[in-house]
């Protein structure tokens, strides 16, 4: 939570939910990635929030961009990015959408099997290719471990595959986890990464680069590692496996970049009890999963939440959202402790929701209209 984003709620008084990010916040975020890892260069995911301020700064920081589809390479290219400080990373793409990036420049892809592999060389001959390995996203809030990527075994025929096709075999991408506690998570997947370096270099395909991910965490409910740490238990199993032969490297930072950034400011439109000898609260928010907490799923991302009311007595509630849909519980399992005091129309600022939340809200489900945003 950051003094311009409440001088900005106070005087605006917006109505409705939305969120606020803090551009400062975002800049101070990326240049502590640059130093910490000034090696390494930075790909921000814009899916996490696609924010064309927060586009732009990031493109004037020197920032690179990694999209998941031809609309955001387009918002990264307006943003003032060059083609090629820009991956397409999605494993998963039409090839219509191959062409496309193609045609706006794009060189570098991302690939999980061979089958993508034939897309590419179809309709961006030349191209650079990363095969993305499957990790298993231990000690991550919000795991990524099967829709995306291969086994290593299966990297070295994929990526020799391209090399067949005339692409360029360019190097393997992993990624440990969403909301990562663990610093050391990278070490495994590095170890595999350098051993596919040697597979294929034995078979005269020399791999160039390594994409580490994101997996770099936001300040929740509890506190998380520096950015420093992590850095150097990169950096040290980085020379740990491959010695003097250091690859270039590239992160792809989208939580850790924007999500402490933003505040979402809600509304308590009704709370009430399922049988009057309940002691646990249902307290029912103007925002739920479908206007932008979709990462409250599982309860895996459990935001911190701020009230005008705290300091008093608290009790445990049940937090739900807005809609008529009776999956749109954000918090049951594990209830909040909020203020007895707590009543209908009061406000609460949800923190660390700058990432994945505009781009997770839906356009018109039950008529509410999607999460507004605003960038200070």
């Amino acid at each position: 939570m950051t003094a311009r984003i409440l001088d900005f709620l106070a005087s605006r008084r917006p109505e409705g939910p939305c969120l606020v990010v803090d551009l400062d916040v975002v800049r101070d975020n990326f240049l502590t990635f640059r130093h910490a890892l000034p090696d390494t260069r930075v790909f921000y995911a814009v899916k996490a929030n696609p924010a064309p301020e927060i586009l732009s700064l990031l493109a004037e920081l020197g920032s690179c961009f990694d999209c998941a589809s031809v609309a955001e390479i387009q918002m990264a290219l307006a943003a003032g990015a060059t083609a090629d400080r820009i991956s397409f990373g999605n494993t998963i793409k039409k090839e219509a959408d191959i062409a496309r990036a193609r045609r706006l420049g794009i060189d570098l892809f991302a690939v999980d099997c061979e089958a993508e592999v034939e897309k590419i060389a179809r309709q961006a001959p030349g191209a650079r290719v990363f095969c993305r390995i499957l990790c298993d996203g231990a000690g991550a809030e919000w795991p990524l471990s099967r829709k995306f990527g291969c086994e290593p075994e299966m990297a070295v025929d994929v990526l020799e595959h391209a090399h067949r096709l005339g692409l360029q075999a360019y190097g393997v991408s992993f990624h440990v986890g969403s909301q990562q506690g663990n610093t050391e998570a990278w070490d495994g997947a590095l170890a595999s990464s350098a051993h596919l370096f040697r597979t294929l270099a034995e078979r005269g395909i020399q791999l160039k680069m390594v994409n580490l991910g994101g997996g770099f965490p936001t300040r929740y409910l509890k506190d998380v590692p520096a950015t420093e740490a992590y850095a150097r238990s990169i950096t040290d199993a980085i020379r740990r496996h491959f010695g003097n032969a250091i690859p270039e490297t590239i992160i792809e930072p989208g939580r850790g970049m924007v999500g402490g950034a933003g505040i979402i400011k809600a509304e308590v439109v009704l709370i009430s009890k399922k049988q009057t000898s309940d002691d646990t609260r249902w307290v029912f928010l103007d925002i739920g999963k479908f206007g932008g907490l979709a990462e409250t799923m599982d309860e895996s991302i459990r935001y911190p939440i701020r009230t005008g009311r705290d300091g008093g007595d608290v009790a445990p509630c049940i937090l739900a959202g807005p809609t008529c849909d009776s999956a749109d519980v954000l918090y049951e399992k594990t209830p909040y402790a909020l203020p007895l005091s707590l009543e209908i129309g009061d406000e609460v600022l949800i923190e660390g929701t700058g990432a994945y939340t505009t781009t997770y809200s839906a356009v018109a489900f039950n008529g509410f209209e999607p999460l507004r945003s605003y960038v200070i």
